[in-house]
This record gives C-alpha cells, sequence and structure tokens, in this order.
C-alpha cells in the first residue's frame, strides 16, 4: 500500500470512531441542533409581525416574487440554516480537546497510523454531523412554512455551499479545539462564530443597520453567503455575493487548516 492509502485507510478509522462518539454520546450534538431550531421559532413566531412588517415596508416585499411581509419565515430561514452550520463548529472544537486533554492523542502517536489522520477524522465526521443538523433545521423550517421556490439544481448549490461553509468553520474550530487548554474554553471560544449572523443580515437587512454597524454587516464572511442561500432558495438577487462566498470559504478553509496543522505539530514537540 502506498503512503496516501495508509493515510486514507487511517482517516476512514478515525471517522468511524468519531461517527460512533456520536452515536453513544448525542447530547452534544442534539444541543447544537436545538439552538438554531429555537431562534427559528422565536423569530418567526414571537418577532416575525413585527420584523416582517419593517421589512416589507422598506423594502416593498420579503420574498423575491414581491411576498407581503406575513413572509418573514422566507426572509429568516437562510439566515437560521447558516446559525446551524455555525453551531455545529462547536463539537469539533470540544472534541477534539477532549482528545487532547485525555492523552489519548498521546497514545494514537505512539502507534503506526497516519498523523493526518487524528484531525482529518475529526474534521470529516463533523461535517457529516453538521450537514445533517443542518438537514434537521431545513426540514423544521418546511415545516412552520418556510417555502423556497428554489430548482433541483439551486438546491444542490445550496447544499455545496453549505457544505464549503461548514468545512471551512470546521478546520477552524479544530485549531481552536488544538489550542484550548479545557474542554469549557474550547466550548465558549467558538461562540462568537454561532452568533455573527446576526450581525449580518440573517435577522434585518444591513440598510436598516447604522452607519458603523452597517459597514460591519456588509463585509464580515457570512454576509455574502446569507445573501448567496436566499437567492438561491427565495430568487432573491445575488450579485457578486457568491463568489465572494466561495472566497471566504476558501481562505477560511485554508486558514484553518494551516492553523490546525501547526498546533498539532508543536502539541507533539512538548
Amino acid at each position: 500500500m502506498t503512503a496516501l492509502s495508509y493515510a486514507a485507510r487511517d482517516s476512514l478509522t478515525m471517522l468511524r470512531r468519531n461517527l460512533k462518539h456520536a452515536q453513544r454520546y448525542p447530547s452534544m450534538t442534539a444541543s447544537v441542533v436545538v439552538m438554531p431550531v429555537l431562534m427559528l421559532l422565536l423569530f418567526n413566531y414571537a418577532f416575525g409581525g413585527a420584523l416582517g412588517a419593517g421589512i416589507g415596508g422598506m423594502s416593498g416585499g420579503i420574498t423575491g416574487g414581491g411576498g407581503s411581509s406575513d413572509r418573514y419565515i422566507d426572509y429568516v430561514a437562510p439566515g437560521i440554516i447558516l446559525m446551524a452550520a455555525t453551531s455545529g463548529s462547536l463539537v469539533t472544537a470540544v472534541g477534539i480537546c477532549v482528545d487532547m486533554t485525555e492523552g489519548i492523542v498521546n497514545r494514537f502517536r505512539t502507534m503506526a497510523i497516519s498523523r493526518a489522520s487524528f484531525l482529518t477524522g475529526h474534521v470529516v465526521g463533523s461535517v457529516i454531523q453538521t450537514l445533517i443538523s443542518i438537514a434537521f433545521v431545513i426540514g423544521i423550517a418546511l415545516l412552520i412554512g418556510f417555502r423556497p421556490d428554489a430548482t433541483p439544481v439551486e438546491w444542490l448549490a445550496v447544499a455545496g455551499l453549505l457544505a464549503l461553509v461548514t468545512l471551512a468553520l470546521t478546520w477552524v474550530s479544530a485549531a481552536i479545539g488544538l489550542m484550548a487548554k479545557t474542554p469549557e474554553s474550547a466550548s465558549n471560544i467558538p461562540l462568537p462564530l454561532q452568533f455573527l449572523p446576526f450581525m449580518g443580515s440573517a435577522i434585518v437587512p444591513t440598510e436598516s443597520m447604522p452607519d458603523g454597524l452597517r459597514w460591519f454587516a456588509d463585509y464580515q464572511p457570512f454576509t455574502p453567503v446569507i445573501e448567496t442561500l436566499r437567492g438561491l432558495l427565495m430568487g432573491t438577487e445575488i450579485g457578486n455575493s457568491a463568489l465572494i462566498s466561495l472566497a471566504w470559504c476558501a481562505a477560511l478553509t485554508a486558514g484553518g487548516y494551516l492553523w490546525a496543522r501547526t498546533a498539532y505539530q508543536r502539541s507533539a514537540r512538548r
């Protein structure tokens, strides 16, 4: 077998290990899913009337087809779906930090396995779990009235973009898990990632924000992703948001991977 074949085999073994952990201890995954669902229900039922009326009065309709203000669910759902992707990053950081602090990684390093397999197994496993969580949140959104008009091709584009975003955030979270000293800190450090979509166009258009906050909202990573998802699902204008989203995904993936690899190598020298 070649070195690449050994690495793929060992990574698959680590992937099975992480998926079995998720199956045996589902509380972490469940808690990550609950938050986006609660936010979706809260903003749709508690705040949807007021926020929907404001957006409708400002833009003449929420949906791309000129829908009325009572369709706030069609505006907010893409942002909450993205929040499900950001929430999934918490699992990666905590899982890696637990392995690092409990000493199992040192045992792995004494075994004849690929060094890349530890991180690869965690990252791929977390991506799979997060995508399942995203599918669950989309299902809840459809049950409570979300009505996208996307074609099958547009749905595939949505799935691809969400997979890229999830991969990027997972690598960043992997690096956080390697740097964190305790699982508690590993669970707290990624929290800003979960709520950053709220500082974009997830809940209200950025045009309604004060100038300074609007500038931040327009140029932070999640706003173009939200606008791309909203455009694909609801037919609103995308503009150059898709290209900006892909650029952010590439930058975060590369940066997170390099950060995680460096942190993992440094931990081996301690």
